[in-house]
C-alpha cells in the first residue's frame, strides 16, 4: 500500500492540507484513517443563520397566540350579546313577577319565560358560558334542566299540581311544605328577629285604603288587595327600603341560605287585605323554598299549597315550596285588618353548592 512521505510530526498538518480543510491537497495513508474519521465527526455549520430561524419561530408563536385570544374574545362577545338580547326580551328578568304571592299565573302565556326553545336556549348558553369559565363538575341535573329534560314544566308534574313556570330541577325531593329542620338555622334566626321585623313593619305601614298615593317604597298592587314592600327584588337589593327596615335587613344578612344573588330571590313584606284572594298560582322554580314569617295574622286567613292547608302563626315560620299550585286568601272582615307576612326566598335544602353557584350565574340579575 502506498504511503505518504510526510514526516511523522507533520502528519496532522498534511491530513488537513494547505488550506486547513479536510480533503485538501496532501499525502496520507490507511493508518491515518482514524484521524480522518475523527475530523469527519465534527459538527457541520448550517448554511443559514440560526438567529433568523429563531425570529421566524417567535413571530409564528405570536401570531398563533393573537389568533387564539381573538377567538376567545369572539366567543365571549357572542355570549354577552345573547344574554343581553334575552334579558331585554324578558327571558330571565325578575321584575314584579318575582314578588311574594303575586307571582306568576298558573297557566303560562306564550310570551312568558320558560315557553318554547328561546328561553331554554338562553339558559343553555349561559350554562355553557359558566362551564367554560369553571367546570361541568356537579352540573348533571342543571344541565338536564337547561336542555329541557322531562319535568313538570312540560308535563303533568307531581299529580298535576307542581308547575314551576321557568326552571325545573329534576330529581329534587318535593313536597308542598318543607320541614323546619331543613333550614333550622335560618328559621330560628328569623323567628328570633320577629320583634325587630314587627317594629320595621310598623314604621313603614299605612292604611292600605287605596285612596291615598302609595307611600315611598311600596309597589303598586299587582292584584286587588295585595301590596308589597320588598327589601330584595329579583336578586337586587333595594337600598332605600333596607335603610327603612334595619331590623329585617340585619336578619337577612345573617341568613345562610338566602337566595339573594339571582332573579328567583326576593324578600319583603306581603300584605293581603280582607276579601282578597289569590288562587291557582305557581312560583318560577322548584330550586327554592319560601319562608313565611307571620307578622300579623288575623282570623279567616287561608293558605293551601298542593292541596294541603296550613295556618300561619305570628312569630313563626312556614317553609313553602311554591312551585306547587297554591291559594292564599283573607276571608276575614275589614275590622280584622290586613294579613302581613315577611317572606324570604331560601335555597331548597337539596340543591348542592355547585348547583347553587351555577344557577346564580345563569339567572344573575340584569346589569
Amino acid at each position: 500500500m502506498w504511503k505518504g512521505n510526510c514526516p511523522a510530526g507533520d502528519q496532522e498538518a498534511a491530513i488537513e492540507g494547505p488550506g486547513g480543510e479536510l480533503g485538501g491537497p496532501g499525502n496520507w495513508g490507511l493508518e491515518d484513517a482514524p484521524g480522518l474519521l475523527a475530523r469527519a465527526s465534527l459538527p457541520v455549520m448550517l448554511p443559514w443563520p440560526l438567529p433568523l430561524a429563531s425570529s421566524a419561530l417567535t413571530l409564528l408563536l405570536g401570531a398563533l397566540t393573537s389568533l387564539f385570544l381573538w377567538y376567545c374574545y369572539r366567543l365571549g362577545s357572542q355570549d354577552i350579546q345573547a344574554l343581553g338580547a334575552g334579558s331585554q326580551a324578558g327571558g330571565v328578568s325578575g321584575g314584579p313577577r318575582g314578588c311574594p304571592e303575586v307571582g306568576r299565573p298558573g297557566p303560562r302565556s306564550p310570551g312568558e319565560p320558560g315557553e318554547g326553545p328561546r328561553a331554554e336556549g338562553l339558559v343553555s348558553r349561559r350554562l355553557r358560558a359558566y362551564a367554560r369559565r369553571y367546570s361541568w363538575a356537579g352540573m348533571g341535573r342543571v344541565r338536564r334542566a337547561a336542555q329541557g329534560g322531562p319535568g313538570p314544566g312540560g308535563g303533568p308534574g307531581v299529580l298535576g299540581i307542581q308547575r314551576p313556570g321557568l326552571f325545573f330541577l329534576p330529581d329534587l325531593p318535593s313536597a308542598p311544605f318543607v320541614p323546619r329542620d331543613a333550614q333550622r338555622h335560618d328559621v330560628e334566626l328569623l323567628e328570633s328577629s320577629f320583634p325587630a321585623i314587627l317594629r320595621d313593619f310598623g314604621a313603614v305601614s299605612w292604611d292600605f285604603s287605596g285612596t291615598t298615593p302609595l307611600p315611598r317604597g311600596w309597589s303598586p298592587p299587582l292584584a286587588p288587595g295585595c301590596y308589597q314592600l320588598l327589601l330584595y327584588q329579583a336578586g337586587r337589593c333595594q337600598p332605600s327600603n333596607c335603610r327603612r327596615c334595619p331590623g329585617a335587613y340585619r336578619a337577612l344578612r345573617g341568613l345562610r341560605s338566602f337566595m339573594s344573588a339571582n332573579t328567583f330571590g326576593n324578600a319583603g313584606f306581603s300584605v293581603l287585605l280582607p276579601g282578597a284572594r289569590l288562587e291557582g298560582r305557581c312560583g318560577p322554580t322548584n330550586a327554592r323554598v319560601r319562608c313565611h314569617l307571620g307578622v300579623k295574622i288575623p282570623s279567616g286567613c287561608e293558605l293551601v299549597v298542593g292541596g294541603e292547608p296550613q295556618c300561619w302563626a305570628e312569630g313563626h315560620c312556614l317553609l313553602v315550596d311554591d312551585s306547587f299550585l297554591y291559594t292564599v286568601a283573607h276571608n276575614g272582615s275589614p275590622e280584622d285588618g290586613p294579613r302581613v307576612v315577611f317572606i324570604v326566598d331560601l335555597w331548597h335544602p337539596n340543591v348542592a353548592g355547585a348547583e347553587r353557584q351555577a344557577l346564580d350565574f345563569v339567572f344573575a340579575p340584569d346589569p
